[in-house]
């Protein structure tokens, strides 16, 4: 029986290597589609923030309740150091 293109134990060997290759390959790129998916989408909403001054998003996370008053005047002491 001489499969595997007449090389016998070899030939399964080198095909072996090459269908695990191949299977190593595809899972690389599935994951370097999701880095660069999810890269896009971190870059994206760190943009709008980028362009505020730590005052103005300590003003916006006081306006929506997210840190107590004392909280704020803390950051805004901290900000003016």
């Amino acid at each position: 029986m001489m499969g595997y293109g007449g090389y016998g134990w070899i030939g399964m060997i080198i095909s072996l290597i090459f269908v695990v290759a191949l299977i190593v390959g595809f899972v690389f790129m599935v994951v370097w589609a999701v880095r660069r998916i999810s890269q896009n989408s971190d870059s994206s909403g760190s943009r709008s923030v980028s362009g505020q001054s730590a005052k103005e998003i300590a003003q916006i996370r006081y306006a929506r309740g997210e840190i107590s008053r004392d909280e704020y005047q803390q950051l805004l002491k901290d900000i003016e150091r």
